[in-house]
Parts: structure tokens; sequence; C-alpha cells
């Protein structure tokens, strides 16, 4: 693994060694061992979307394991900003850092940079793709199933960035998936190419129910995500019946987790009844993300 720019450029294997990795430092931190992977190496967060958790688990990681991280506004404080070419930023960077996280819009921003910069590049998230928050789900799975292998998962929503990491995601780690989006929200269509290698180990449908029905784990999404603010009341209109609710929860089987990577928007995309029962395993989820992100620095970074 030279970067993560999606979860489609890694193997099944690679992925479990993410989330043993990931165990295996959160088990430290629990400890108040936290090994110094980072000693001596710097990191630049790129950040042109907002974030609350990918931000602050990535400074606190980064500090955790002795590095320096430092944060960077792409929109108010790069000269990308004012239209320096991405190749040039690349290589201004790739000469003062050791590795660097860009969360942008376009995907191709990333590839770019990944391209450029001669340095580990992680994705923060993109409108394609949010591969350390679908990391974070399979570890809080895991851990509360005791497994990921033959596990039925469930996804109520948009075919967005989250769908479509989530579709991969899952396969690769050997789960089912039905995803279940309105007809014109459809996942990329090389995710779509992609999880037909899988046989009837997946299933795109539009009926919410179908997804939940004897799940194991259910996700959902926002239905409006950063930068479709102009669409929200047609959006509203659309997803109307996607909602993770008390009725449709019982369609999964009695234990069957929710998660959701949060900012939750409650009576939209799932009701406060539903995240208030299941907040547990849902701010499990978001932890979690501190410890997949360490974990992928420190393969990166220090060859664990």
């Amino acid at each position: 693994m030279k970067h993560l720019l999606k979860l489609g450029d890694l193997s099944p294997e690679e992925i479990l060694h993410v989330l043993d990795v990931a165990d295996t430092l959160k088990a430290l931190h629990r400890q108040g061992s936290d090994p110094k992977d980072l000693a001596g190496k710097s990191v630049a967060l790129i950040f042109g979307k907002n974030s609350t958790r990918t931000r602050t688990s990535f400074e606190v990681g980064i500090y955790q394991m002795g590095g320096l991280g430092t944060f960077l506004n792409a929109a108010t404080e790069l000269q990308i900003a004012r239209g320096e070419p991405i190749q040039d930023t690349a290589r201004v960077l790739g000469r003062y850092y050791d590795a660097i996280i860009y969360r942008t819009y376009k995907q191709s921003e990333v590839e770019a940079l990944a391209q450029w910069s001669g340095v580990p590049v992680i994705s923060g998230m993109t409108d394609y793709g949010h591969p350390l928050q679908v990391l974070a789900d399979l570890m809080t799975v895991r851990e509360r199933k005791g497994r990921l292998e033959g596990l039925k998962a469930g996804f109520i929503g948009d075919g967005y960035n989250m769908a479509n990491s989530l579709i991969v995601g899952c396969l690769k780690a050997g789960m089912t998936m039905v995803a279940a989006c309105p007809k014109g929200y459809r996942p990329a269509a090389d995710v779509l190419m992609m999880a037909k290698q899988y046989g009837d180990r997946f299933r795109l449908v539009t009926d919410p129910d179908e997804a939940a029905r004897d799940a194991d784990v259910l996700f959902t999404d926002v239905w409006i995500s950063m930068g479709m603010e102009r669409e929200t009341e047609r959006r509203r209109r659309d997803f109307a019946g996607y909602c993770v609710d008390a009725k449709r929860l019982k369609l999964a089987k009695p234990d069957c987790m929710v998660q959701h990577p949060l900012p939750a928007h409650r009576g939209e995309e799932i009701t406060e009844e539903v995240l208030e029962s299941h907040a547990d395993e849902i701010f499990d989820e978001a932890e979690n993300r501190l410890h997949v992100e360490k974990a992928v620095l420190s393969i990166l970074l220090a060859g664990r």
C-alpha cells in the first residue's frame, strides 16, 4: 500500500491488515502506551471541505504517534485557491512533508496529488469515496460481531461517496450487501461493475425494506451532502420513505447494528429514536476513525 486513495485500490488482505493494526493501536492507546511511529515525521492536512471528525482525529492521532500535523485550508490558505496547478502544489509539499491527507470534492485532485507529490497521499474524503470512514465502520462491526465474513450489510440512502466505499469495503471483507437508493441516485458505474464479480452477494434495489430485511448491520448517510445545498428540497422529496426508523429496523435481525458516519440529520435519514438507541455503536464508529487513521499512517510511514 503506497497510498490510500480509494478502497478499490486495496486487496482484501490489505483491508484486513489495516483493521488488525488499528485494533493493536487502539489497545495500546488504552494502555497508555502509544507507539511513536511518526517521530520526526510531518503530515500535511489539506482540507477543501468542512470537517469535524476527520480533521480532529488526524491531528490528535499524529500527535499521539509523535509526529507533526499541519492543517492547511485549501480554500483560503493555499495558492491552489488562486489557480496554482495541483501538480505544482504537490511537488512543493512533497519536499516538505512525509505524507499528505487531502479532503476535497474531486477524486481526480487526490489522484493528481499522489501522482506528483512523491509521498504517500490519503483521501480524507471526496465526492467519489470515503475510505477512512468505511474502514472505521468495518472495524466497529468486527469489534461487535466478532467477524465480517458472511454478515449481511444493508445501506439505505444516496448512492454517493459513502455508498461507493461501503459497497467495495463490505464485499472485499466477505460480507453481502444490499444497497437501496432512489432512482437517479445510483452508486458510481465503476463500483457497480466491480460488484458484479461478487454475484449474488450484492444487490442494488430501490426498496429500503429490502436492504433492512435480515441485516446484521444497517448503514445510512445524509441525504444532502456538502456542496448539494441547492438541491435540498428536491432531495428531501426524492428520499422520502428512506428513513431508518424503528419500524424498518424491525425487519433486520434482532441484534442488528446501526452505523452512521455523522453528522446526522435526525428526522431525515435516521430518527432520533434509532440514533439514540444505537448511540454506543455509532460513537464507537466515530472513535475508531482515530485508530484507523493512525493505522494507515503507521503502515505507510513506519512499515507496520
